[in-house]
């Protein structure tokens, strides 16, 4: 059945989703002997010895085919096309990815979420009180292993070793850090050489891009720089390796400045959270059903305004929420279905962002899945 163009695209949980692609690449000689690969595996990763799984913040299925010609290495890759998670956000994507499980499982359910009484950067792991490492302490704040608690190296920028995010995505994990993008080939070689039959590797460039300049020319330019670095990471491979590329969200060029919430809506409201594109109202007791109501009268034609209680019953997270996960999230949910934001002034830097990812649009929660093996 098609999909209904007016509601929200829903990860494709246990299926085609991100959260499938690092059990699946870790357990390939358990399914190949079982004869259960998903269908979706490229067919390179069917038979190869061991893997590299290279991630590519932020992008999008549709925007690697509009780009095609710039992407000739990636372009001629065999590929399928995989769900994100909800929000379409890094924090919450890879964290799915690393720990194979859906964000109602590990309970990292956005950009910024509520920690008690204050509001968690999950990314910076900050609250306004600023370093939040020793007061939210993420190995407890995240409990479940990357990597189904395999020995993985990870080659990732060198800056995010002891972050509190990457203390919750990737605890436990060897890091061997880079600091200039050139390096990544270099240290995924040497972790294949030294016997990892699989490597993580994690570059940010077109995320930070498509964020500060849009998606124009500098976005195109730094897609080609990317398919460059993907065509030498190619060059390393021993025999028998294959790599994988995929992403955890693609991105919408937004209308700016953000929208500021209407003033009469936000007297019931106690505070925000999330991200511009899936903006979290947290509501006095008893208030919610009038401020999903007065959200839907004002937003509904550019939005998708869900109660908390509705998104879990439908599943956006991939299962019920425990109470404590819950607590995590506000109310009402404005969720973006055309190229805006809803700005927060709590969080002022994200209404200089050019481009914007965390809503269900088909160009935030399609991404790729491309393999090739020498």
């Amino acid at each position: 059945m098609d999909r209904d163009p007016d509601e929200p695209l829903r990860p494709d949980y246990g299926g085609a989703c991100l959260t499938e692609v690092v059990p699946t690449l870790l357990r390939l000689d358990a399914l190949r002997s079982g004869g259960a690969l998903p269908a979706w595996l490229p067919a390179p990763l069917a038979e190869a010895r061991s893997v590299v799984l290279l991630v590519l913040d932020g992008l999008g299925a549709a925007s690697l085919a509009e780009h095609r010609a710039v992407a000739p290495t990636m372009t001629r890759m065999d590929s399928a096309t995989l769900t994100s998670v909800a929000p379409t956000t890094t924090a919450t994507a890879l964290t799915s990815l690393t720990t194979g499980r859906a964000p109602a499982e590990h309970g990292v359910l956005g950009y910024r979420v509520r920690a008690g009484n204050e509001v968690l950067n999950v990314l910076r792991w900050t609250t306004g009180g600023g370093d939040a490492r020793a007061a939210i302490r993420p190995q407890a704040f995240q409990q479940i292993e990357p990597f189904l608690g395999c020995p993985v190296p990870v080659v990732s920028k060198a800056a995010f070793a002891g972050s509190g995010f990457s203390l919750a995505h990737l605890a436990g994990t060897e890091l061997r850090g880079w600091r200039v993008s050139s390096s990544i080939g270099v240290l995924v070689a040497e972790a294949l050489a030294a016997g990892a039959p699989f490597v993580y590797a994690y570059y940010d460039g077109i995320d930070k891009v498509a964020h500060a300049e849009g998606l124009g020319a500098c976005y195109e330019a730094e897609i080609a720089a990317t398919d460059r670095l993907v065509g030498e990471l190619v060059e390393r491979l021993p025999a028998g390796c294959a790599l994988a590329v995929t992403s955890d969200h693609g991105q919408v060029e937004t209308t700016s400045p953000s929208l500021a919430i209407d003033p009469g809506l936000l007297e019931d409201v106690t505070g925000l959270s999330g991200e511009g594109r899936f903006r979290w109202l947290h509501v006095r007791d008893g208030a919610t059903e009038r401020v999903a109501a007065g959200a839907r009268d004002l937003y509904g034609g550019i939005a998708w305004v869900r109660t908390a209680d509705e998104i879990d019953r439908d599943g956006w997270f991939g299962g019920p929420l425990r109470d404590a996960f819950r607590r995590r999230l506000g109310d009402v949910a404005l969720v973006a279905r055309t190229a805006v934001s809803f700005a927060d002034p709590a969080s002022p830097g994200e209404g200089r962002l050019l481009s914007r990812h965390g809503s269900l649009t088909p160009a935030e929660v399609l991404v790729p899945l491309l393999a090739v093996r020498p």
